[in-house]
């Protein structure tokens, strides 16, 4: 312990541990906190626990060996996953994926947002106290993931994204309960997350002002998704790099200028409108077709590629090296959670430690992609 002065009086620093298994650490994650009473003078994250070898493991397998290696990243996140890995592979083989898989693509991504969000929003209320909101958001959840049961067989590793298309048609029948659900969280699960948490006076006063983010340091650090909009700065991989056909949908990108948690919060609801807005679309234009190539080159020729998409947490690439076998000579992972883990003492330098929690459930990580 170190002594400090503080307005004339002599006090101690202390050091807090939360974590390796605090409840709201979000995942298997130590951070070791520097108090000089209630304020916080420094934090050190510690990671690794969940270090699994996966980009290393990758390059022992071929490419299409590799998909289910995505799905283990952001576990929360799986389709999102396979899609950032299969479209760089795309891009390495110079491939071009029927139109009817990339509106499933797209279909199947954005409900992938929505799961994503409403976990954030069920955890996020939770850290400060509301159980209900636990309740509530796992609720919502369920409906999708019963459909991406029926359609790949699992609820949370896929494996449904393919290099040149997907796994498998969706069938019309699935298109309109996609459709059900979609009006469902528009018109009554977003009216009852902002009456229940939103309008909350103690949520706002625990939330406003509080873990502010400037955009400058935001962009400094490589901070990217719903965290970099809440500070202001509207950059969106769908509308900056469009990829698949985003292009051909019109959506607003929701952004804030405060960069607090509150801002963070009520960017990514604001999104679950926008995700809705745009499953409806392709549902009104998906067009019949093909949704695999005929024939997928197992060996691409030599080069590199680097490919991005627009995952729910932000910014997810693959860097992607090929020396003409069947196996990536390297494969590289460029995960958001972590780039936004490492800006997390900026966030919460002078802030009390009561609002540690709420700091570090704002920002929205899962582990499997911070360690990998």
């Amino acid at each position: 312990m170190k002594e400090v002065a503080n307005q004339g009086i002599r006090t101690q620093e202390i050091e807090v541990n939360f974590g390796p298994h605090h409840p709201s650490t979000h995942g298997v994650f130590r951070m070791v906190l520097t108090l000089d009473g209630e304020n916080v003078h420094k934090v050190n994250p510690h990671i690794g626990y969940l270090h699994r070898g996966i980009e290393k493991l990758a390059e022992k397998r071929t490419y299409a060996q590799c998909v289910p290696f995505t799905d283990r990243l952001d576990y929360i996140c799986s389709m999102t996953n396979n899609l950032a890995y299969v479209q760089t592979v795309e891009q390495l083989l110079d491939l071009e994926v029927p139109t009817r898989a990339e509106y499933i693509r797209v279909i199947v991504s954005e409900l992938q947002r929505i799961i994503n969000h409403c976990i954030f929003w069920a955890t996020f209320g939770n850290d400060l106290g509301s159980q209900t909101a636990l309740m509530y958001g796992f609720r919502d959840r369920e409906m999708i993931l019963d459909v991406f049961e029926e359609l790949t067989g699992s609820r949370m590793t896929y494996s449904y994204m393919r290099v040149g298309g997907i796994a498998k048609d969706i069938s019309d029948e699935q298109l309109k309960e996609i459709e059900r659900i979609v009006d469902y969280i528009m018109d009554e699960a977003l009216p009852e997350y902002h009456n229940l948490i939103t309008g909350n006076e103690i949520f706002q006063a625990r939330t406003k002002d509080i873990g502010i983010l400037k955009p400058e340091t935001a962009i400094d650090y490589g901070v990217t998704g719903p965290n970099l909009r809440a500070s202001g700065v509207e950059y969106d991989v769908r509308k900056d790099q469009p990829y698949g056909i985003y292009d051909q949908f019109d959506f607003d990108v929701p952004t804030r200028d405060k960069g607090d948690t509150y801002s963070r919060y009520i960017v990514r609801l604001e999104e679950i409108e926008q995700s809705c807005s745009i499953i409806k679309q392709a549902l009104n234009n998906i067009p019949e077709g093909k949704v695999q190539v005929k024939r997928v080159p197992k060996r691409p020729p030599d080069g590199s590629v680097y490919s991005s998409i627009e995952s729910p947490k932000g910014e997810l690439g693959f860097y992607l090296v090929s020396d003409g076998s069947k196996r990536p000579y390297r494969f590289r992972v460029r995960p958001p959670t972590f780039i936004h883990l490492m800006a997390l003492e900026e966030m919460m330098i002078g802030e009390k430690v009561a609002d540690a929690i709420v700091i570090l459930g704002s920002i929205d990580i899962v582990l499997g992609e911070v360690d990998r």
